[in-house]
């Protein structure tokens, strides 16, 4: 284990922290007895306060014990960011259920993997995107939906509000569905079941080698230790202004735009879509403090030709992950704002960051330094040989923050961990070295997968949708160098005979758009006679990946 990072750990902070004993709910409940008119969310114009927040998210958890969940019931959560993202998250902890947070992105045929591995028979669904889920109610386990219309929230004018807020509340008549305005009326009491922190509190999920995304199962413990660390080293206090704009289904998103906020009684500026230039008016109007990026968003909202109109002063901490942010939109970033991209490595495995960068020292493109109370190493990821500064190999970390393991995976549990000192380390299969001040820096990956703006993509999952086409004969998904994603996806495909000159690459394309989320689909496609193969007949994805690559490296080098 290093110690190396200890020598630039920032000043009169601890090294560990101890987890509390205390469930995610007991956050909230605690922050509104202590700041009960403190504003809790702001929504295009709409403020929420803490007291507010705990009566609406106690009605609808009470409504949920009405409607049979019980303690440890796997709970559907498939919205974007909103206040009912928020209140129906800790409404499903409050009842003792566990949440299943699903990527807006996903279209049915994705969610029918999710309702069946879970056996999700409840869920919380948006509006724009029950049409996806409709089918569904009458054909898997999945039979009663809250159905929210973010409009309910953004009343009046709806200031800078894109018309996906603004538009109004569907009719929906199914006794499946009960509106949202409905559920939170509900006022009869409610005995709701002890939970402790050794309990599941939620279900997020992540591909594996299978190429079914797979559950990890994250308790209440596990959770607050990545919440207690992002507003320790934020630090997020009373004060703080969080600008909401990552997902909360991701991890990420999760712990620093919501659960932290919450736990120190911070204000969240949430944003349904993201948008670089009401992102800019937020900052400007409230004052925000935090802003947790991707990288994809810095370059976005540096882009911005108006960007200089607004007084972003007020921002003290933009940090992030997912990809690491070029070079130059650090710098060009430093010169706007006065601070550096304060980067972050951590999986869903580890509900966010097991490292990140110190505020006062980060280092570009970096993965930043173990966590507290993290032990993360460099091993041999064959041989297990634990490697020294400069070597690279596979990371491994043991911490408060790793999952139990995978949801109904006892098989992938078994070569996801290893034991070594005595410790219990997860595989992140991320290959990666660490310099002589201890500073974590990416090199490869070991699984085969596809980060895109920091969404991962299995490409088996893709191919798997690739051959539901009548067109094609063979397909091959590979991840190539993309300048603002830092990887795009693309598809070699092979047609069957008597398809060929029939249908182009586009035609391919947009057939991909209706078949599996939009981080997903391939937006290259390229016809081939055929594919590499070995010997055994498995196609060399890694050849061809290599060749896209040094291309790409040829061309920016302009041989």
């Amino acid at each position: 284990m290093t110690q190396a990072h200890f020598a630039h750990w920032p000043v009169r902070m601890p090294r560990t922290l101890t987890v509390p004993q205390t469930t995610l709910y007991d956050n909230l409940e605690v922050t509104a007895r202590r700041y009960p008119q403190k504003t809790a969310i702001i929504y295009y114009g709409t403020e929420i306060t803490y007291e507010a927040l705990l009566q609406e998210v106690n009605s609808i958890a009470a409504y949920l014990i009405s409607q049979g969940i019980q303690k440890g019931d796997r709970v559907l959560l498939y919205m974007q960011n909103s206040p009912q993202f928020i209140i129906a998250y800790y409404a499903i902890l409050r009842a003792g259920a566990v949440v299943v947070p699903v990527n807006p992105m996903n279209v049915m045929e994705e969610l029918v993997h999710y309702i069946q591995d879970g056996e999700i028979q409840f869920g919380f669904v948006s509006q724009e995107l029950y049409p996806r889920l409709e089918p569904l109610l009458s054909t898997t386990s999945l039979n009663r939906v809250i159905l929210a219309a973010y409009s309910d929230y953004c009343q009046g004018e709806g200031v800078d509000a894109p018309d996906l807020v603004r538009a109004p509340r569907l009719d929906v008549q199914s006794s499946s569905v009960t509106y949202w305005a409905e559920a939170k009326q509900y006022n009869q009491t409610a005995i709701f079941p002890e939970t402790s922190v050794d309990d599941l509190a939620v279900l997020p999920y992540t591909s594996g080698t299978t190429g079914k995304p797979k559950g990890c199962m994250h308790t209440h413990s596990s959770v607050q230790a990545n919440m207690l660390g992002a507003a320790v080293w934020g630090p997020v206090t009373s004060e703080a202004i969080s600008l909401t704009v990552l997902p909360l289904f991701h991890v990420t998103g999760m712990v620093h735009g919501m659960h932290a906020p919450i736990y120190s009684g911070a204000a969240m500026v949430v944003l349904t879509r993201w948008d670089r230039d009401v992102a800019a008016k937020m900052i400007e109007r409230y004052r925000c403090t935090h802003w947790t990026a991707i990288a994809t968003m810095v370059v976005d909202f540096l882009a911005n030709p108006n960007l200089a109109r607004y007084d972003i002063s007020s921002l003290e901490v933009i940090n992030g992950g997912g990809a690491a942010l070029p070079e130059a939109v650090g710098e060009k970033l430093f010169q706007v704002t006065g601070l550096r991209f304060v980067e972050g490595y951590g999986l869903s495995e580890t509900m966010a960051q097991t490292h990140f960068n110190p505020m006062d020292r980060p280092k570009m493109q970096c993965l930043g330094v173990p966590s507290f109370g993290v032990d993360a190493r460099i091993i041999d990821p064959n041989t297990f040989e634990e490697k020294g500064a400069g070597e690279e190999g596979e990371v491994i970390v043991n911490g408060p923050q790793v999952f139990k393991g995978y949801w109904k995976r006892p098989d992938e549990d078994q070569n996801s961990f290893i034991q070594l000192d005595g410790k219990r380390f997860f595989r992140t299969g991320d290959i990666a070295r660490y310099d002589e001040e201890g500073y974590f820096f990416m090199v490869d990956r070991v699984k085969r997968m596809i980060n895109a703006s920091g969404f991962k993509v299995w490409p088996s999952e893709v191919e798997s949708a690739l051959y539901k086409h009548p067109a094609i004969l063979q397909a091959c998904v590979i991840g190539v160098p993309d300048e603002r994603k830092g990887e795009e996806v693309k598809a070699f495909v092979v047609l069957r005979e008597n398809e060929r000159g029939l249908i182009s690459e586009q035609e391919i394309i947009d057939w991909s758009k209706d078949q599996m989320a939009a981080y997903k689909y391939p937006r290259i496609v390229q016809f081939v006679e055929a594919l590499p193969v070995s010997g055994s007949g498995k196609i060399l994805w890694r050849e061809l990946q290599e060749t896209e690559w040094k291309k790409a490296a040829n061309s920016n080098t302009g041989s």
